[in-house]
């Protein structure tokens, strides 16, 4: 779970925790995160966490949403990034161990503990296979894309958007935003919904109108 250091156009600083799955960002006060800047739409953005990752998606706003001074339209959060809507800046910061950071620690080991613990180490784990997504209607009938990013997402804002996770024991989607008029993606003919499902080969999901099916040997 991470969370957001906000700091607004008058300069007072507030602390948002990442606890829901979607946190929406603009003007209008009914938003989780309320700007009162007339440079910021009243529906300007929105940050959708599962499980613990966390990224962001820009509601086709007037003056558009940057992350560390580029303009996005979606973008996976990292520790540090800077998000600047208006004149307002939102740090995210993760409340996870960085594993760079722990990878860098230095550990002494005496030969008989070096030992000891080559002695008793368990054979690697296989590597799991990626994931792959083929598209079985539409006008892009045949096309595939492989699942090789920790965060996949699919579809048009504001229209219908899903999106896929990679985790160590395989690929999960939920439904995250644009449901007006449409109803929910489905999966298997049944509806998305806010709680991550896991993925097995062979299952079918309609975004928009186009049958994708989910590969993995």
């Amino acid at each position: 779970m991470g969370k957001l250091i906000v700091t607004d156009a008058a300069g007072a600083v507030s602390e948002v925790v990442l606890d829901k799955e979607r946190v929406s960002i603009g003007r209008h006060p009914d938003n989780d995160i309320c700007l009162a800047d007339k440079s910021v739409s009243g529906r300007h953005a929105v940050i959708v966490t599962i499980l613990q990752d966390s990224f962001l998606e820009d509601l086709d706003s007037t003056n558009g949403t940057q992350v560390n001074g580029r303009q996005v339209a979606k973008h996976s959060l990292s520790h540090g990034d800077t998000v600047t809507v208006g004149r307002n800046f939102l740090r995210y910061e993760s409340t996870l161990l960085n594993q760079d950071d722990a990878l860098d620690q230095t550990v002494i080991l005496k030969p008989s503990q070096i030992d000891a613990a080559t002695a008793s180490a368990a054979p690697a784990p296989t590597a799991p296979t990626v994931g792959r997504l083929e598209v079985i209607s539409g006008a892009n009938a045949g096309r595939g894309l492989e699942l090789t990013k920790a965060l996949t997402t699919l579809g048009k804002p504001g229209v219908q958007v899903v999106a896929i996770t990679r985790r160590a024991d395989g690929y999960y989607i939920v439904h995250v935003s644009g449901d007006k008029g449409r109803g929910r993606p489905q999966l298997n003919g049944t509806a998305i919904g806010s709680a991550a499902r896991r993925l097995e080969t062979g299952d079918e999901f309609e975004l928009s109108g186009t049958r994708i099916r989910f590969v993995q040997e």
